[in-house]
């Protein structure tokens, strides 16, 4: 549904337009949430909807008009509803003057089912179809009119009709009726739409601006105006946030966007989110603004099981849904999970799916990245088909896009899933049996060349043809509804994931993409299709905005992030200064360790130990340590616990639960009479969005420079990058290693009112292709050592007080 021409030119009026199918599948759904059916690929669906329309259309004869567009308006007092759709046919009987007399509208369905025991047309089908019918009665002054139902089985193209004549009075009320239930609906988009245009004329920043962030806000919105792809680099306490989502609110006032889309991979981010569109809401704002959450986070049964049998909120949740929605809409302005699982447990329906419905009706939505970029969970409602809108994304920590675009779209199959499969298969289908045989067959071909670690593919053309033919006998058996047993989950995962696999296959090209096999640590044999630049799978989603603006505060170097964040090159770059006075940091390098493992052992760690004994020895407080993993942040803690003294030390487990993770940070709140020290991984779920302010963390120390792990796919990575033009080690290694210690070393300094001791320990730092990767306020590093750190550290401290 889309709101257009709101600011009409004068003299006219706004108008709202519909398609008929949104407005019948939208009023007339019904019944109950059940995920039991299996799974069918909507693309193939459509496809084969589509095939069979045609094939039907081209026997009807001459005097059938196939694909007719309609058009139909109902002007109220203040905006025109315009309802458009395309009947799948039409007949018009003519008298001899030509006049039309009578007419018969077809709809055509194609179904996976067996059509020919429908006893009546489907509802909404049936609505559709008179919909149509109407409109061509109206238009013709006819006095009756025949609606056809035509419906086909995708599989085997039986055919069965119904037909019924309304007289047009008949027609006439139900369609007045129908139209008239959505009258509400209409009202409430029209009148809310012009609550937002008129909040927005004189809503003000809700601060007084710091230095440089009216130049920021300006420049977002530019971006936006200019339909631009901007880039920002913008430190802690810069108020990005609100900088980003001031602007975007006031192009949607200008009415330049229908809506705005924040997103982001971290709750802390998203939170901030909310709360800027909160304090908008304070200042008199009147959008709508919901924040997604996933769907596990939103069940309210023990687990997320569709299934009308066993959830209360799945069984009748469309008979009830559209009231629901209504309240949420009307009642709320920025609505937050605990706002939608409140409404669902009150009107007994999915919170998940209120969630997607509600957003269809605000102006901005808080979610995760995937529900924008990935192929497999992105919103349909929004993105189906490649159409777009006059959509802003804002893209928070933009750093983390390239790794979780890379992880959206590679995938990878293995053998003996294949083979497990095919066992759960004997006693279903043996037609079943024989396609995951062949794939089988192809894969250990593939196992055979592959005799070191890795093996890089020109293509798997062979197994694409297989996999095709195995996923069309896996639909065809979830059609029927045939069940795998209590290995059916396990059945679909392996579908999801095979669908996913050919899809991409289909998609990729050696400019970005690597086709390669190894084998994993369980000896299992693994065929990656690997996007190593995405950028491309990116563009196709950014074309779907009217611009986009990535943000974070380390998107250093530029070039990098431009090269695999978008293939549009002609955008934006702007570089925010920091607000902090660097004085109350001191920032050092540690020259004389390194956690290469060359240099790993006793008295490598010992060094590292006695960094971290004399930072946190100078000054009692709260400190961090990051180290790049768990056995390595163990082998430091060790040493340090000979040499510390009393000094409370707590280490990130791995797999914390989300109240082991709050138990952690908890920690930093308490009141001591002495130093703690946490140790935590670099990357981790601690080494970014997470504010320890007032005092809480007065250190952050990095040991090592948090370089990615030599392996086989990074290797693929460098050389991928060596050959197209590009610094491979940079690529591969350097730039991801850098981003996780610039985020650490960002723990630190969070207010202007944080003072503390940044120590980033390991002499690669020194290195000129390290350190063009720093911020601009790392300007002022020294370099120290062992021997020398303890005076710096007591001077900084001494200055401080």
């Amino acid at each position: 549904m889309k709101v257009s021409r709101l600011i009409a030119p004068e003299g006219e009026k706004a108008q709202i337009n519909i398609s008929v199918r949104n407005l019948v599948e939208f009023l007339l759904r019904e019944g109950d949430i059940d995920d039991r059916k299996g799974s069918v690929d909507p693309f193939e669906a459509m496809q084969a909807g589509s095939r069979i329309h045609r094939k039907i259309q081209s026997s009807m004869g001459p005097f059938y008009s196939a694909e007719v567009p309609l058009k139909f308006q109902i002007e109220y007092e203040d905006y025109i509803l315009g309802l458009e759709g395309r009947a799948d046919g039409l007949v018009l009987d003519r008298d001899e003057s030509g006049n039309v007399v009578t007419a018969t509208v077809d709809e055509i369905k194609g179904m996976y089912m067996d059509v020919m025991t429908f006893e009546k047309p489907v509802l909404v089908h049936e609505a559709q179809a008179k919909c149509y019918a109407y409109m061509v009665a109206s238009e013709y002054n006819l006095e009756t009119i025949e609606v056809q139902m035509t419906y086909v089985s995708l599989e085997t193209e039986e055919v069965k009709y119904f037909n019924h004549i309304y007289t047009y009075e008949e027609i006439e009320e139900w369609f007045l009726t129908i139209v008239g239930i959505f009258k509400k609906w209409s009202d409430f988009q029209y009148y809310h739409k012009m609550e937002l245009l008129e909040s927005v004329q004189g809503l003000e920043f809700p601060y007084e601006y710091r230095d440089g962030q009216k130049k920021l806000v300006s420049d977002v919105y530019r971006s936006i105006y200019r339909r631009k792809i901007l880039f920002m680099q913008a430190p802690t306490g810069t108020g990005k946030t609100i900088a980003n989502v001031y602007p975007a609110v006031m192009a949607l006032g200008q009415n330049l966007a229908e809506r705005v889309f924040y997103l982001t991979a971290k709750t802390a981010t998203a939170i901030a989110a909310r709360d800027a569109y909160s304090l908008l809401v304070e200042k008199g704002y009147e959008g709508k603004t919901i924040m997604l959450t996933a769907k596990e986070k939103m069940c309210l049964c023990d687990e997320a099981d569709c299934n009308p049998d066993y959830c209360p909120y799945a069984r009748g949740h469309f008979d009830r849904i559209n009231d629901v929605i209504y309240e949420v809409i009307t009642k709320e302005t920025v609505i937050t999970r605990d706002v939608i699982l409140g409404y669902a447990e009150e009107y007994v329906v999915c919170p998940f799916e209120l969630a997607l419905d509600v957003s269809t009706w605000c102006e901005g939505i808080i979610c995760d990245y995937n529900y924008v970029f990935d192929p497999n969970v992105y919103l349909k409602r929004f993105f189906a088909e490649g159409k777009g809108g006059e959509h802003i994304f804002l893209i928070d920590e933009a750093h983390n896009m390239v790794d979780r675009a890379r992880e959206m779209y590679s995938e990878t199959l293995i053998k003996e899933e294949i083979l497990s499969i095919k066992r759960y298969a004997k006693p279903v289908s043996k037609k079943l049996v024989n396609a995951l045989e062949k794939c089988n067959r192809i894969m250990l071909e593939y196992k055979r060349e592959c005799d070191h670690d890795i093996t890089v593919l020109d293509d798997v053309d062979m197994l694409l043809n297989a996999c095709d033919n195995l996923q069309m006998i896996l639909e065809q058996l979830f059609k029927k509804e045939i069940k795998f047993g209590i290995y059916q989950d396990e059945v679909l995962d392996f579908y999801f994931r095979l669908r996913n696999f050919t899809a991409l296959a289909y998609q990729q090209d050696s400019d970005h993409y690597r086709i390669y096999c190894d084998f994993d640590e369980d000896k299992n044999f693994n065929l990656h299709l690997y996007c190593i630049d995405p950028s491309a799978q990116l563009q196709d989603r950014l074309r779907m905005a009217r611009a986009t603006v990535y943000f974070s505060a380390t998107l250093l170097p530029i070039d990098y992030y431009k090269d695999l964040l978008c293939n549009d090159k002609d955008v934006y770059a702007i570089y925010v200064d920091s607000v902090f006075d660097q004085k109350n940091r001191l920032l050092m390098l540690g020259t004389d360790v390194t956690s290469k493992y060359t240099r790993r052992g006793d008295d490598e760690y010992l060094k590292f130990a006695t960094y971290i004994n004399t930072i946190v020895n100078a000054k009692q407080g709260n400190y961090m340590v990051f180290g790049p993993s768990y056995k390595f942040l163990e082998d430091i803690q060790s040493k340090y616990s000979d040499i510390m003294g009393d000094v409370d030390v707590i280490v990130q487990q791995q797999n914390m639960t989300e109240q082991e993770r709050e138990d952690f940070l908890l920690e930093f709140e308490k009141k001591r009479d002495k130093s703690m020290v946490a140790f935590c991984t670099l990357g981790g779920i601690f080494s970014e969005g997470i504010d320890l302010v007032g005092g809480k963390l007065i250190g952050s120390i990095v040991l090592g420079a948090g370089l990615p792990q030599v392996g086989n796919e990074r290797k693929l990575m460098s050389d991928f990058f060596d050959e197209n033009g590009k610094n491979g080690f940079e690529y591969a290694y350097l730039y991801p290693g850098m981003n996780k210690v610039i985020q650490a070393a960002g723990r630190l300094i969070r207010t202007k009112d944080d003072v503390g001791v940044i120590a980033l320990l390991d002499e690669r730092f020194r290195f000129g292709s390290y350190r063009k990767t720093f911020p601009r306020e790392w300007n002022d590093a020294t370099f120290t050592s062992v021997e020398s750190v303890e005076e710096q550290v007591k001077v900084f401290w001494k200055d401080k007080e």
